[in-house]
């Protein structure tokens, strides 16, 4: 197959399958005696984001096995500014519409990913035909046309959307964006009242990473509230679970949890994976040859060894736990990837390593950590 791009708009590797193991895989993935789908459709929705390439059926053991466990899907990258609407005058329905079908072709809600965000949105959006940036009210319109096209083309298929992504700074204060200098401090009302008034039905969430420390918390709750306060409509915060094994806490996660329910919305776990591999090294000014500092930050090329794979679980068990403990917070779990086969960590942030931070390996088989989180179902 051709590389993969990612969710961040990176490339990440994909392994092929013969088609003996993608036998073997569809029998294996049958023979789990229950779902992820099942076993917590009680307490959250539970998804995964989607590549472009996996619902056009070019991997149908992965496809199967999406299906099977996953009742909510968002695509990772296909309804994302620069990807749907590459030029002024064309959009790219294509790979989003065949998300959608394949979402509901098998009873599985969709969450759209996103409207308005920094990354991965063309400069034609701010510029003028001149090449000048647009004005404040120019680029509002610009942005409402888009909402119109986009939530008007899925209206009444999209439960809900990410409207902005990523707008804070970690101390809290707002990212100097295209978006922001243009349009100013009341970018998120703006982008929120423009998603809301062209299609009400929708929720409208805001979406961030690194929503455990104080800063984004802080903001975000301070958003909320204003948002309240003018009659705005917000119905959900999505809270980036791009952690590692040893952070954050399962304190700090649960802090965040508790602080967003309480402003009256509700909490998604969303672009939830969890790094097995070591953090970006310098190579000790060149101490190290190149096989040496390739095995020293990506060590688990040949697949994650017994003592990994509990320790991964033993993470996603904790996970799972407190979320349950708050499902009554919780309206959703979404995995970024169904399995570690499409994870982005596969590239991120060094190029071409092997990581496992998914609860399905490159195969579509359960791991241990599928079976940890699993196993808090039947107690």
């Amino acid at each position: 197959m051709m590389p993969l791009k990612n969710a961040r708009g990176r490339f990440c590797g994909v392994m092929g399958l013969t088609a003996v193991l993608a036998t073997t895989v569809a029998v294996n993935a049958q023979q789990t005696s229950q779902t992820l789908r099942e076993a917590f459709a009680d307490d959250f929705l539970i998804g995964a984001a989607l590549s472009t390439r996996l619902p056009g059926g070019h991997d149908k053991v992965s496809t199967s096995m999406i299906a099977a466990q996953f009742n909510q899907v968002t695509p990772e990258n296909c309804m994302k500014f620069g990807q749907i609407h590459p030029q002024p005058d064309r959009y790219n329905f294509t790979p989003a519409d065949q998300l959608v079908a394949f979402a509901e072709k098998n009873k599985m809600t969709v969450v759209g990913h996103v409207l308005v965000w920094h990354n991965q949105t063309p400069d034609w959006v701010f510029e003028n035909a001149q090449g000048k940036n647009l004005t404040r009210d120019e680029l509002i319109a610009r942005m409402r046309k888009h909402m119109e096209a986009v939530l008007g083309r899925y209206k009444g298929r999209i439960k809900g959307w990410d409207v902005v992504n990523e707008a804070f700074n970690g101390n809290g204060t707002m990212r100097r964006t295209k978006w922001f200098e243009i349009i100013g401090a009341d970018l998120l009302e703006v982008a929120f009242r423009n998603a809301h008034a062209v299609d009400p039905n929708i929720e409208l969430y805001y979406n961030d990473y690194g929503m455990t420390g104080g800063g984004k918390r802080n903001a975000t709750v301070k958003l909320i509230e204003e948002f309240k306060a003018k009659g705005i409509r917000i119905d959900g915060v999505g809270m980036q679970g791009h952690w590692g094994l040893g952070g954050p806490s399962i304190d700090a996660i649960e802090q965040s949890i508790i602080t967003f329910a309480k402003t009256g919305v509700k909490v998604h776990i969303t672009e939830l994976d969890v790094d097995v591999l070591p953090g970006r090294k310098p190579n000790r000014g060149g101490d190290l040859t190149k096989e040496q500092y390739q095995k020293e930050v990506d060590p688990y090329r040949n697949g994650l060894p017994d003592d990994m794979q509990q320790r991964l679980a033993k993470r996603y068990a904790a996970l799972f736990g407190l979320f349950l403990k708050h499902k009554d917070k919780i309206a959703r779990v979404t995995f970024w990837g169904a399995s570690d086969k499409y994870s982005w960590k596969n590239n991120y942030p060094i190029r071409g390593r092997v990581n496992h931070a998914l609860l399905f390996d490159r195969e579509a088989k359960p791991k241990p950590a599928f079976h940890a989180v699993m196993r808090l179902k039947s107690k």
